[in-house]
């Protein structure tokens, strides 16, 4: 009889999983905590962002100046992560993408950018530790705002 209850609750526990994606799955490793709320995570995630990104992005999250002007080789300078950035204007899916594959391979065409990808020197965990990271720096309106982006992204998916 245990056995049969066991069963059924592994297959209860693998259908309750089965609706969430793997970015959902990996991005709540600690239950009942958000990312951004994880402390280890974002231990994590701070340090990645220091080996990974701070060298163009600023170790305060700045990004560089005039980023909004493309520079004479058409380049666009390293945006910034806090609040004063677009980072929070974007889902974490589309996030994900960009870091992994790079700015010009997700939008293709005549776009220039120095954002390279960090598919082939970083996890999707590592990722979403750097991600994390980023999002708990953010005020707590921002974090709102981006929660509903998320949630609105993940509505049209389905």
């Amino acid at each position: 009889m245990t056995k049969i209850w066991m069963i059924a609750g592994t297959a209860a526990l693998l259908t309750g999983l089965a609706g969430l994606t793997a970015a959902q799955m990996k991005a709540e490793p600690v239950p009942g905590l958000l990312p951004y709320e994880d402390t280890a995570r974002v231990a994590r995630g701070e340090a990645l962002y220091e080996q990974n990104c701070a060298s163009c992005h600023g170790t305060d999250l700045a990004g560089e100046p005039d980023w909004r002007e493309r520079d004479a080789a058409g380049y666009l300078p390293a945006p910034p992560h806090d609040e004063t950035g677009h980072t929070w204007h974007h889902p974490d899916e589309m996030l994900v993408e960009i870091v992994t594959r790079g700015t010009e391979a997700m939008v293709g065409g005549d776009y220039r950018s120095n954002m390279m990808g960090f598919g082939e020197t970083m996890t999707e965990d590592q990722i979403l530790d750097v991600l994390a990271y980023i999002k708990s720096t953010w005020p707590a309106e921002v974090v709102e705002i981006h929660n509903d982006i998320n949630a609105r992204a993940a509505a049209f998916e389905d």
